[in-house]
């Protein structure tokens, strides 16, 4: 049973590396209007000028969890592969697409405001960023913030138990979910992905999170066995303390008697 986990795991893994790394998976080219507004904000920079960075936000969702929780790891690559599959498949662009894409608006192509453009070749800024400002649906960054906060939330809530306040767990739980939430606004506010995206995102992310939590680990039950077991064990190590043995008046009395009536017989 190992062996197959660890296969399901490197499986997974290498598949996120193609993903993420490569360009096995080709994105889907998607045709678009010259003038459409939706597409015409400006261009943010790249993903290292953002807010959320993406080396921050991969530290934050995948180094912390990951040394709580061990299935947190397989999940994190699952959603991650889920991302790449829809972005690749939908090809949908991103709010900055016309800023980075550059057409030529006097052209033939872009003659007419309501003419669909259905070719990929019309564009003349940088292919690699024209190519990226094609991956918005789902948002990457809102996937993997809310799979791992709504994660470590219901890891927190059902297995930590705190005596001393009430609202630490509440506390604790709602500012990770709020980090989250924050994240996937910072990614509309900067012109990077549309509400929809964003949303979808967190559907994704959450859909993941609430099935390894509900369906693989059982609202981590095991948690619960094991700890329970831990202290069982504790107890029966313990030396056992005994106390003097007291004879009730009952028994007192009831050996008296029994003394008298072997001396009258005698």
């Amino acid at each position: 049973m190992l062996y197959f986990q660890l296969v399901i795991m490197a499986g997974t893994v290498l598949l996120a590396y193609y993903f993420e790394c490569t360009d096995t998976f080709g994105v889907h080219i998607q045709g678009f209007f010259c003038n459409d507004a939706d597409l015409m904000k400006p261009y943010p920079g790249t993903e290292e000028d953002s807010f959320v960075p993406p080396l921050v936000l991969y530290c934050v969702v995948a180094a912390v969890p990951t040394a709580v929780v061990s299935v947190f790891a397989f999940g994190l690559f699952a959603t991650d592969i889920f991302v790449n599959a829809g972005q690749v498949v939908t090809g949908n662009l991103s709010p900055y697409f016309l800023s980075v894409c550059k057409p030529n608006y006097t052209g033939a192509d872009c003659r007419f405001s309501h003419q669909f453009i259905s070719k990929g070749n019309i564009c003349t800024g940088d292919p690699a960023v024209v190519e990226q400002a094609r991956k918005s649906f789902p948002s990457k960054d809102a996937s993997l913030s809310v799979y791992s906060a709504v994660y470590v939330t219901m890891y927190i809530t059902s297995t930590i138990k705190t005596k001393s306040s009430r609202l630490a767990k509440p506390v604790l739980c709602l500012g990770t979910l709020c980090a989250a939430f924050l994240t996937g606004l910072n990614r509309v506010s900067e012109y990077r992905n549309h509400c929809s995206d964003v949303i979808a995102g967190f559907i994704l992310g959450s859909s993941v999170a609430l099935f390894l939590a509900v369906c693989v680990v059982h609202n981590f039950k095991g948690v619960h066995s094991a700890l329970a077991k831990m202290k069982t064990e504790e107890y029966r190590g313990l030396p056992l303390i005994t106390f003097p043995r007291v004879e009730s008046p009952l028994e007192t009395l009831t050996a008296q008697n029994h003394s008298a009536s072997m001396t009258e017989v005698t």
